[in-house]
């Protein structure tokens, strides 16, 4: 069984928005939302597992996973595409080798699934086929898949894609407003997303608590 929090958490809730399954039986939801509620420091899950994080464009899923990730694996799209931008010349606009791109990230994490090994991957919401895939992979090795969902607001999200000077397009933007509304209201209702195990939903301020997403024994 995996283990979140500063001990151990997921699915055994701490927090007094902890969601409740049927003859009292605490949930897989950990909701860490909130100005009353102490967002841990660590995160803990079990060897082999799978986390996928989750959230709108610039609203802080590649900081996290920098900060808190990078010792312990992690595939990040965003890191894909700032090598292949590297390498490229200034001019030449991003959506000419978007897909070389794209096809880069997959590749690099269709090697690590296929290693066993422990891993945090990027995910911007819209694609319910790669929360597949990652399910399909851990259930092959016996593990489980965990979702850390990033509750920020809309002018939130818009603010972070300012800040690192790379914005998407509104038609995009709406897209991913209604994939991580989907997955927030079916979180709230104490249901993580099909094949996850888990579900723990942070805010800017519990997000920015969480100083290491570890996977131990």
């Amino acid at each position: 069984m995996a283990a979140v929090g500063t001990v151990d958490a997921v699915p055994v809730q701490r927090d007094a928005r902890a969601r409740r399954g049927p003859a009292g039986q605490t949930g897989p939801v950990r909701d860490l939302r909130g100005p009353g509620v102490r967002g841990p420091q660590r995160l803990g899950f079990a060897a082999g597992d799978i986390v996928v994080v989750s959230g709108l464009p610039g609203g802080g899923k590649s900081t996290l996973i920098k900060r808190a990730a990078a010792e312990d694996g992690a595939i990040d799209s965003q890191d894909t595409r700032e090598r292949w931008e590297r390498r490229m010349p200034g001019a030449l606009p991003y959506a000419v080798y978007r897909p070389l791109v794209r096809a880069a990230h997959y590749w690099g994490l269709w090697r690590t699934l296929r290693s066993g090994a422990s891993v945090v991957v990027h995910d911007c919401g819209t694609q319910t086929w790669v929360r597949s895939l990652l399910a399909a992979a851990a259930r092959r090795r016996g593990r489980a898949l965990h979702l850390l969902l990033l509750d920020t607001s809309p002018e939130e999200a818009l603010a972070g894609q300012a800040a690192r000077g790379r914005r998407v397009s509104a038609y995009a933007f709406a897209r991913h407003r209604g994939a991580v509304t989907r997955l927030l209201r079916s979180a709230e209702a104490g249901h993580p997303p099909p094949g996850c195990a888990s579900a723990t939903l942070l805010d800017r301020r519990s997000a920015a608590a969480v100083t290491r997403i570890a996977f131990h024994p």
